[in-house]
């Protein structure tokens, strides 16, 4: 894995990166110990790319419990769940207010409003104005949402099929 320079290309596996974690004997333990479904452990393109998508996608939404989401929607689509949990904490109490506030006014620009004024950090200022928050922030929060976690969905696909190719090519010379 790495920069091959002697070929003049990047020859990034992500697919072996993901692979070396897949011979644990603790990881099948537990898998059989708790009757976990392979698919959530999992480590193939679709699995990790599906993980990435459904991960990052809660992880933009301002909600509590977002690892209950992604949990909620397991039975439904198959995805590596351990890595879609690694993307929800993406938005973290660091990166939060950071998101929250892009979201915000990206709400605003798409809805045509203007930005609130004289804003007071009182608990009674904010059960004022809380539809005047909560609805640009959750319009602002679609676009990105949809639209980082679609572009991370085919950014790991295309990464992953290129490191097959590149292998595969690699092996022939």
């Amino acid at each position: 894995m790495g920069i091959d320079y002697r070929e003049g290309y990047f020859k990034f596996m992500i697919r072996r990166t993901f692979k070396k974690g897949n011979k644990s004997d603790n990881i099948n333990a537990l898998i059989t110990k708790y009757k976990i479904p392979r698919a959530y452990l999992s480590i193939n393109r679709k699995s990790i790319s599906r993980g990435v998508f459904w991960g990052l996608l809660f992880g933009f939404i301002p909600m509590p419990f977002q690892m209950l989401a992604v949990l909620a929607v397991t039975p439904f689509m198959k995805f590596n769940v351990p890595i879609a949990f690694s993307m929800v904490w993406l938005s973290n109490p660091v990166t939060m207010p950071f998101m929250y506030y892009m979201e915000y006014k990206t709400g605003l620009f798409l809805l045509g409003r203007d930005s609130l004024s004289d804003i007071q950090l009182t608990l009674e200022w904010f059960q004022n104005h809380w539809d005047d928050i909560v609805v640009p922030l959750y319009v602002g929060t679609l676009p990105y949402s949809l639209l980082v976690s679609s572009l991370f969905y085919f950014l790991i696909n295309f990464l992953w099929i290129r490191s097959v190719k590149q292998e595969k090519s690699s092996r022939f010379t």
